[in-house]
């Protein structure tokens, strides 16, 4: 199942992980992501290849080292595939012999991709390139973008049905943890609760407590002015809310 990419943004060192796939809830399975690391582990998935793989990348270990353990320890290594990002930057990544063509991967000096049961390498590389040429984009619409193009270069060839994001900027915490686990257009889908979070969520992020400032900042009076601000903007646009959201009776 899957194609994923993770990728650091160089302008505030944020760390991205976005998957979709013809398979419930993949959102929840694929990403692992720290403060500096990430971890994608797909196809035939490991989920302890994610969980000891974030925390020995969080404690320094090279990516390379820990993916060549990984490997060698999981007799079930033939049916894994895995991409991760380190803490120092550096990708490394694998693609068993028996994961399900069109299985492979493709790494760069910011970001890797990686997909196995796909219509074809076509997939990889769209997903792959987009990234790397949108670079105008705000970090979270990049990564839709690029697995948009993805999705239309054949995507998984199955068909679809999950998809998940995952961004972290440089807290234990996620800055945003989205995810839809069974729909029929599962990136449209994450495009819209993206879109539903920037009303309100993402003001309410940048408040939130961090390991440098455990308190936040708790004052209503500039996260109601930027929700304010925000909400006339949109409006000024002719954009509706997408919200699903329901109203007291």
């Amino acid at each position: 199942m899957t194609y994923s990419l993770i990728a650091k943004d160089p302008e505030t060192g944020a760390i991205g992980l976005i998957v979709a796939s013809r398979f419930f809830a993949c959102g929840a399975r694929v990403p692992n992501v720290g403060p500096r690391s990430a971890i994608a582990s797909q196809a035939f998935s490991n989920p302890v290849w994610g969980t000891e793989g974030l925390r020995r990348l969080e404690a320094g270990e090279a990516a390379q080292s820990v993916l060549d353990d990984l490997v060698a320890r999981d007799t079930g290594r033939d049916a894994r595939q895995a991409h991760l990002m380190d803490a120092h930057g550096n990708f490394a990544a694998y693609t068993g012999s028996a994961c399900v063509d069109w299985a492979g991967h493709r790494i760069g000096q910011m970001h890797s991709v990686a997909g196995n049961m796909l219509a074809g390498p076509e997939v990889v590389d769209a997903t792959f390139e987009t990234y790397a040429a949108e670079g105008a984009l705000p970090f979270p619409e990049r990564l839709m973008a690029a697995m948009e193009a993805g999705e239309r270069a054949g995507g998984d060839k199955r068909g679809k049905q999950a998809a998940g994001l995952v961004i972290n900027r440089g807290q234990t915490h996620s800055w945003l943890d989205l995810r839809s686990d069974d729909h029929s257009d599962p990136l449209a889908e994450l495009r819209r609760l993206y879109d539903v979070a920037s009303e309100r969520y993402l003001h309410f992020a940048e408040a939130m407590p961090s390991e440098q400032n455990f308190s936040g900042n708790p004052d209503r009076t500039a996260l109601d002015a930027a929700i304010a601000e925000a909400e006339a903007q949109r409006q000024a646009e002719g954009r509706v809310s997408r919200s699903l959201a329901t109203d007291p009776a």
